[in-house]
This record gives structure tokens, C-alpha cells and sequence, in this order.
């Protein structure tokens, strides 16, 4: 049948599923992230130990993802995303029935297991089915979906918790959810070319290791780590920074933060399209910088201005991270299922590690600490950056932004 071509129906049609998907992955992730400050003092908990609830599922699902490519290729992409999405669906449903700290991260463990069968499987079915100059703006839309979801989540949960209850909020999500999963499952053509093979933790491993032998693909994977370390710190304090005095904000109110994530919309599909025409070494550069700015930025005491900031900060996130996955399913030539697992295993293990740290140095040094943090998180990826610039112009001529070279990562 051939790649999906830009403009047509079925480019149309896989875009709208994978933006529902992409949508239900971070609505069920992180409507949690607004409702830490309200845990934590509900169990008396630390602030740290009051992340955990989204550590446990963005750690879970890093580790499950580098399983969930290889079973993809053993019993089918379409099967396994539509599982995973259906499934953490019914998880979000169950979350809100619980009354127990260890009963909630309980199942938020298993959220994130079960929702490791769509992220590192989408960009994978994307790149093998979406042609090569159209791959970035796809990647960009399916992006957009996680930060509209993510900003709906949250702001969602914040002002239901605030009237009612979290757990009347989480039950509503979930049910949404299911409803967005079953639409993907309908619109979601299958692959066009599926190439099957036996489930083999020989080969599993092997096709791993592959990947961690290419430096670009290992500095890919340490900017993904760095950043969103980075990314969810700020969003996790931000809100014990400003339901704390002076500001003292409802939860309602410190949830309309979250509005910014429409930049970081409108960023990834965006940069997606700029990458084409400047490059991704060049637009890299300036997402990561334009982070760093964003970050210094909230150091301000006015709300107006630390939102200016969050804004600023979450559009270079969304434009690095589209610029960094779809790098990762143009230069790796095998195996793209497991090169995009790990992709996003350091992703997500830069969430649940930094997510919790940042903790310590909210507790420790307050906002202050927290953009410490991140600043030197930013530095490192930018240093990896800059070693991958010099290895963009082969790597991306070897990567093969042709369809014979897809066709030769699906065998």
C-alpha cells in the first residue's frame, strides 16, 4: 500500500487517533500532578513521598515499555496500544474508588504498566507507516495530544477536588478516557505491511543492546532523561510554590497554570514543521534555551510574570522533545519499536527520579533549590546537544529518510 502520504484521508485519520491517544496517555499520567500538595496532607505525608503517586507510574511504565515494542512486533501494533489504552482506563476508574495511600500507588503501578503499550508502539507505528517528510509533523500532533491532555488533567482534577472530591474527579477522567479509547481502536487503520515475529528475551535484549551502541541514540536518550527530569520538577512545585503564602491560591486557581500547556500545543506542532526547514541540531539549541530562560524567569515573586516564565518553559519542552523523538525514529534503522522504548525509558526515568529529588530541594533551598535543579539538568542536555550536533549530518544520512530504508527497519 505504501507510506501515508501528507493531505490525504488516512494521514488524516491516523493523526486524529493518535492525538486521542496521545491525549488519554497524559490526561490518565499526570491528573495526579495538581492533587500531590492535597496528598500529602491527606496521608501526612512528606512532600516527596507525596510525589510518589506519579513516580511510581512514570517509573513503572519506563521499565515496561522496553518490553512492550518487542511484543508489539509479536502479536501486533494496533492490538497492544488499543489494550494499553483500555486498560489504563479502567485502572483510572478503580484509582478512584481508593481510600489508602499504598492501595493508590498500588494502582498507579499498574497504570503504568499497562500504559506502557502506547507511547514507545506509536512512535514506532508512526515512523514505519507515515512517509519520512511527514514524520516530524505527525510526531508533532501526537505530541499536541499529550500536552492537551495533560493540561486538561490537571486542571480538571484541581477544580473537581476543590467542590467535590479527587476521587470524583479521577472517576469522570477515566470514563472519558475509555470513550477516547474505543474511538482509537475504530479509527486506527491497522499496519499496512505487519511483520511478525516470536516473542524472543534473546532477541529482546540483543535489539536493545543494538541501540546503546550508537552514541547519537545514547545522547538522544540522555536529553529526553535531562529534560523531562526538568519539565516535571517545575510542574510538581510549582504548585506547593503557590498555594503556599504569599500567594495562598485555591487549587482551582493554581490549576489555570496549567492553561500554558495550549503553548506547548501549538509549540510541538510547530517546531515540527520549522525542524524541515532549519534542522534539528539548530531548533534543538534553541528549545533548550529557551527553557533555561523560561526557568530563570519564574525566579520572579509576580504571579503574572512566573507564569510568562511556565509558558516560556513548557514551549521549548514540547519543541525539544518533538525534535528529539522524531530524531530517534529517523536514525535508528532496526529495531525502531526498542530504539523508541528506551527513548522513552529515560524519559520517563527522568520524570520519577527528578520528580522526587526535586522534593528535597523544594524542602531543602524552596523555589530557588527547584531551578537550581533544573538549570543543571539543562546543562547537561545541553552538552549531550552539542555532542550530537557532531554527529547529526552521517547519522541522519545513514538513518535512511527513505521508504526502501523502513522497509529494512521492519525486518
Amino acid at each position: 500500500m505504501g507510506p501515508i502520504r501528507r493531505g490525504t484521508r488516512r494521514y488524516v485519520q491516523v493523526n486524529l487517533a493518535f492525538f486521542a491517544a496521545g491525549f488519554v496517555t497524559f490526561i490518565t499520567l499526570y491528573d495526579l500532578q495538581p492533587l500531590l500538595p492535597v496528598f500529602a496532607a491527606e496521608f501526612r505525608l512528606h512532600a516527596a513521598l507525596g510525589s510518589l503517586p506519579l513516580s511510581v507510574a512514570t517509573c513503572a511504565l519506563a521499565v515496561a515499555m522496553l518490553f512492550a515494542g518487542s511484543i508489539s512486533e509479536t502479536v501486533g501494533r494496533k492490538r497492544v496500544m488499543v489494550c494499553s489504552l483500555v486498560i489504563t482506563s479502567l485502572l483510572a476508574l478503580m484509582t478512584a474508588c481508593t481510600h489508602t495511600f499504598l492501595s493508590l500507588l498500588a494502582l498507579r503501578l499498574l497504570q503504568g504498566i499497562a500504559l506502557a503499550g502506547l507511547p514507545a508502539i506509536a512512535m514506532a507505528y508512526l515512523s514505519e507507516e507515515i512517509e519520512p517528510s511527514a514524520l516530524s509533523s505527525a510526531i508533532g500532533l501526537y505530541i499536541s495530544g499529550n500536552a492537551i491532555g495533560g493540561m486538561t488533567g490537571r486542571i480538571f482534577t484541581a477544580t473537581v477536588t476543590q467542590y467535590f472530591s479527587w476521587r470524583i474527579a479521577l472517576g469522570v477522567i477515566g470514563a472519558f478516557c475509555l470513550a477516547l479509547s474505543l474511538y482509537f481502536a475504530k479509527a486506527l487503520p491497522p499496519s499496512s505491511n505487519p511483520q511478525r515475529r516470536p516473542f524472543a528475551v534473546g532477541y529482546l535484549f540483543s535489539s536493545l543492546l543494538r541501540q546503546l551502541k550508537d552514541p547519537g541514540l545514547l545522547c538522544l536518550y540522555g536529553i529526553s532523561f535531562f529534560c523531562m527530569g526538568g519539565f516535571v520538577t517545575l510542574y510538581n512545585y510549582i504548585t506547593f510554590r503557590l498555594l503556599a503564602a504569599p500567594y495562598s491560591f485555591s487549587h482551582t486557581a493554581v490549576s489555570c497554570i496549567f492553561l500554558v500547556y495550549l503553548a506547548g500545543s501549538f509549540s510541538s506542532s510547530a517546531i515540527g514543521r520549522q525542524v524541515e526547514r532549519y534542522g534539528r541540531s539548530r531548533m534543538l539549541y534553541l528549545c533548550l534555551g529557551t527553557m533555561g530562560a523560561g526557568a530563570m524567569v519564574t525566579l520572579s515573586g509576580q504571579v503574572a510574570v512566573i507564569v510568562a516564565g511556565i509558558a516560556l518553559f513548557t514551549c521549548g519542552f514540547f519543541g525539544a522533545h518533538t525534535i528529539a523523538s522524531s530524531w530517534v525514529a529517523a536514525r535508528a534503522r532496526t529495531a525502531r519499536a526498542q530504539a523508541a522504548s528506551l527513548y522513552l525509558f529515560s524519559y520517563y526515568l527522568g520524570s520519577s527520579i527528578s520528580g522526587t529529588v526535586g522534593g528535597v530541594f523544594w524542602s531543602s533551598l524552596g523555589w530557588h533549590g527547584v531551578i537550581l535543579l533544573i538549570t543543571a539538568l539543562l546543562a547537561m542536555a545541553s552538552l549531550l546537544g552539542w555532542r550530537l550536533a557532531g554527529l547529526s549530518e552521517p547519522a541522519l544520512a545513514e538513518a535512511g529518510s527513505t521508504v526502501a530504508s523502513m522497509e529494512a527497519a521492519r525486518s
